[in-house]
């Protein structure tokens, strides 16, 4: 039985306390807050819930496969999954609107067709049977597999089969998503959803490799679903699934130094000077792995962290509504920007934009509002971190927030009539919940030569793992249970682990 510390209780972390405790070991997570769930919480106040870090789930078999592996007892038994229909209603900047079908490649195609015309909906079928095709290629070495000395051969070609163009006597293919919507979807409100997949996971449609193409492709494939109570329950399921295998948390700790005895992580030092030995260390901040060990933890052929505040944050308005939600109102709304141009500035200069993609998330749930006569809301936006913009001046949030509810009345017609109060989450609050940096939040990791590759689970230093979506394979719920299970095979099964089969 080894002895393992793991730095942090998020959702990454927690999986791989939870297999790692199934294997025989003694796990300890050192927790910095007093919480657990990492970015996946929850305000309360007044009756009323709200989401605030993810509000729907994608790939849920990553969750049902940590409960089977981690005991008798499965997922559904835990939460209740509810898999929302339509998965979201798209508002365009020129006024139609469409209502995607969950899970359904024939009714997206049908529903798009109806609602936009001009052939659209058989152009983006098309593109999601060349996103599937992007999807095979990638989905073993880049999400399920820990990340190999030889990882260039996920830049080494793009896996996305771009359709050739022919202009001016010059063939192209699309190497970005901003190149698939001009030269392969051939219309600004098919291209305004295709960047609205990066957008919500903080990628840069201008700059995002074609294969991000696999983003919606993962939503309409394997459905989009929603935790009764909101997705704080899954995070709830999975913390109380680790105690149940005798998982030890302590919080109010932080780890100021990864102990090292002949090169091998030996332990870990607490901000109070208390000292915890162990035979493995499992880091959920990637990023700070190389300021507590001597010199960097990644080696040869690794992927080193780059400087998480490069990545964009999120914005989060929680509304306290009077006054019903409607019956047949969509779980999600999806409000795109009129200046889809001017909105990825958010990326070029680190300012806010002016007319922001709103996501409007309204879960049919009595669990999170007082009432049958009141409601509860959540709006976001992709925004700066907080280190490239300064949230914390007076005013600029509320400014931000009034901008994202003026685009969400499009949804939701006199909506600011029904406020009873709201509360703002900005970079700051992420920063504080997380550590992330800015409030930086990670995006999932990309293959192509223009992709973005997070740092191996295994570190250049013995003994010493990264977890979470800072780390391989990325950013978003799946990505970090995956990242959890990648981290206890490496431990328990050793460094030729390749993947659960």
């Amino acid at each position: 039985m080894a002895r393992i510390a793991v730095m942090g209780a998020g959702m990454g972390a927690m999986a791989a306390a939870a297999r790692l405790a199934v294997a025989g070991h003694r796990v300890v997570v050192y927790e910095r807050t007093d919480t657990y769930g990492g970015g996946v919480r929850r305000l309360t106040r007044d009756g009323f819930g709200f989401d605030t870090g993810p509000g729907l789930l994608t790939l849920p078999a990553v969750y049902r496969d940590l409960f089977v592996k981690t005991g008798k007892e499965p997922l559904e038994d835990r939460v209740e999954l509810v898999q929302v229909d339509p998965s979201a209603r798209h508002l365009f900047a020129d006024g139609t609107e469409a209502a995607l079908p969950n899970a359904s490649r024939a009714g997206v195609v049908a529903a798009l067709d109806e609602a936009l015309g001009g052939g659209a909906g058989g152009r983006w079928g098309d593109f999601l049977v060349r996103a599937r095709e992007a999807w095979d290629r990638t989905r073993r070495p880049l999400l399920e597999e820990p990340l190999w000395s030889d990882w260039q051969v996920l830049r080494d070609k793009e896996p996305y089969p771009a359709v050739p163009h022919k202009r001016l006597l010059r063939t192209r293919r699309a190497s970005t998503l901003a190149e698939i919507g001009a030269w392969e979807l051939r219309d600004p409100r098919l291209t305004a959803l295709l960047a609205g997949y990066a957008l919500a996971y903080g990628v840069d449609p201008a700059t995002a490799p074609a294969s991000a193409a696999v983003l919606p492709y993962m939503e309409h494939a394997f459905g989009t679903w929603y935790v009764r109570g909101g997705i704080r329950e899954l995070a709830r399921a999975v913390y109380e699934r680790c105690l149940a295998r005798r998982v030890e948390f302590v919080f109010g700790a932080e780890i100021s130094r990864v102990l090292l005895q002949d090169g091998r992580a030996a332990g870990v030092e607490l901000a109070d000077g208390a000292v915890a030995e162990a035979d493995f260390v499992v880091g959920a901040q990637p990023w700070r792995l190389g300021g507590l060990v001597a010199g960097t933890p990644y080696g040869p052929g690794a992927v080193a962290p780059e400087p998480e505040d490069r990545f964009p944050g999120r914005m989060v308005v929680c509304l306290a509504l009077r006054g019903a939600r409607e019956p047949g109102a969509a779980h999600r709304t999806v409000v795109h920007s009129a200046d889809s141009e001017g909105e990825l500035d958010l990326f070029r200069h680190g300012t806010p934009p002016g007319l922001p993609t709103v996501r409007v998330d309204r879960p049919d749930d009595p669990a999170l509002r007082p009432d049958d006569a009141h409601e509860s809301m959540v709006l976001t936006a992709t925004v700066p971190a907080a280190t490239r913009y300064d949230w914390g001046a007076p005013g600029v949030a509320d400014a931000f927030a009034e901008r994202m509810i003026t685009a969400a009345e499009r949804a939701v017609p006199e909506l600011r009539e029904r406020i009873l109060w709201r509360e703002l989450r900005t970079p700051l609050d992420t920063a504080r919940e997380t550590g992330a940096t800015g409030g930086a939040v990670p995006p999932p990791a990309l293959a192509a030569p223009r992709g973005a590759l997070h740092p191996a689970n295994a570190t250049g230093t013995a003994g010493l793992f990264a977890v979470g979506g800072w780390s391989h394979p990325g950013g978003g719920l799946p990505h970090a249970g995956m990242s959890g299970a990648l981290v206890s095979g490496l431990i328990v099964e050793g460094p030729d682990f390749r993947g659960s089969q």
